[in-house]
């Protein structure tokens, strides 16, 4: 075996086993606290809701443990256990060329992978979900739901991935370019259709009708700055009683969108309080950042996989005999989460800066002891932690906890 493939296995178990050690001490942190309930949330929180969240959470973390352990055999298997290299065989039987043969080989290992990952997504749903009152997904939807996305993928994913393996194939030293191009064309095709015409693919939206709500909202975008195309309610609930709320679209084609459960946990003035953190974001330039960051990112993601794709070691090395533009991507896509791993919390560092900055802003133009009091209700009624292991925490929340942000909103002494 040659020392880089040995390399590749030996990230493959430590990004593994850092996973599990990281769950092995969310767990312990959250069932060591399960009988004692934190400031500021006692008196707001009863014994069974803080129960029921570290149980919940445990519950998770223990379902994603089998998802990990899934994952990186999935990974080997495909790459150094030949799955690759045997599906690829399996399709040049065929006597297909490029791009028709890429795309079956691609194809037949998302399918493959899919129909691997689907026994957790199920327990999850039907098992986990509905064992904590959450779930509200019927078998009807949920096959639905599977049935659309396969129908997006391959109305979206399928012409964007047939031109990049054209690319590929033809475009020459810089094909890379190009199809960083389309990646970036399509991506914002996307982020532009999304409200109007595929997200309601999958929800039913419908404008505010709480005229008190719309107005106190409609001054708070006043006061922000903000300009948005209406806003809108979804019907979470048909699927889960998580509340959830969130923008979508870009330029005047913002909208904002409430989920029909989280305007049934909080009241008006929570809401508003909780709008403005998410106008913070807008307002503060974090989507922005965001995006460059994105941008420049995948550009160089790009660019890797341009010189990577030209040296057959990169193949040989990863159990692919045969070199393909379609083998180089696929060896790229199970790569890099692996190499990229331990830069994890740089990102989750970034996010709760611009979090906390959120919450700023929402103290300025909204009500910061309102959006603490939402933030308590939303840890109850979504059954999340309050008391996260502070390892787990810097690795991998993109949210501070909630005790060190009711402790800035509030003024009071931080946690720890």
């Amino acid at each position: 075996m040659h020392w880089p493939t040995a390399l590749f296995i030996a990230a493959v178990a430590a990004t593994t086993a850092v996973e599990l050690w990281l769950a092995s001490r969310q767990v312990a942190a959250v069932e060591a606290h399960r009988d004692r309930i934190p400031e500021p949330f006692a008196g707001r929180l009863s014994e069974e809701d803080h129960r029921k969240a570290a149980d919940y959470t445990a519950a998770k973390i223990r379902l994603g443990n089998i998802g990990t352990l899934i994952n990186a055999g999935v990974t080997l298997a495909l790459t150094v256990g030949g799955g690759i290299a045997a599906i690829d065989a399996l399709w040049r039987r065929t006597g297909w060329g490029e791009p028709w043969l890429g795309l079956a080989v691609i194809a037949t290992v998302a399918a493959g992978m899919g129909v691997i990952g689907l026994p957790v997504s199920l327990w999850r749903t039907f098992r986990l979900e509905a064992r904590f009152g959450f779930n509200r997904t019927t078998p009807k939807i949920f096959l639905a739901d599977l049935g659309k996305g396969i129908a997006l993928a391959a109305l979206i994913g399928g012409p964007l991935l047939l031109a990049v393996l054209v690319l590929m194939d033809r475009a020459g030293r810089w094909w890379w370019l190009a199809a960083f191009g389309c990646w970036e064309a399509v991506t914002l095709l996307i982020t532009w259709a999304w409200p109007a015409f595929i997200a309601p693919f999958f929800n039913k939206f419908s404008p505010l009708e709480d005229a008190a709500l719309k107005a106190r909202i409609e001054a708070l975008l006043a006061r922000c700055g903000f300009r948005s195309s209406g806003v809108f309610v979804i019907d979470g609930s048909r699927r889960s009683a998580h509340g959830n709320a969130y923008f979508t679209g870009i330029g005047r084609h913002k909208r904002i969108v409430f989920f029909d459960t989280l305007l049934g946990q909080l009241g008006a003035a929570e809401i508003e309080a909780v709008l403005a953190h998410e106008l913070g974001h807008f307002r503060l330039r974090h989507i922005r950042h965001r995006l460059l960051v994105s941008f420049v990112t995948t550009l160089a993601g790009f660019a890797l996989l341009g010189w990577l794709a030209a040296r057959p070691a990169f193949y040989e090395l990863l159990g692919v005999p045969v070199p393909s533009a379609h083998a180089a991507l696929l060896l790229f896509a199970l790569v890099v989460p692996v190499a990229l791993f331990f830069t994890t919390p740089l990102g989750s560092l970034w996010s709760r800066r611009h979090e906390f900055a959120a919450d700023r802003f929402a103290s300025q133009h909204a009500s910061a002891h309102e959006l603490a009091s939402a933030l308590v209700k939303l840890h109850r009624d979504n059954a999340s932690t309050l008391t996260p292991d502070r390892l787990y925490t810097a690795f991998y929340y993109s949210h501070p906890p909630a005790l060190e942000r009711i402790a800035r909103l509030t003024g009071a002494p931080s946690p720890g």
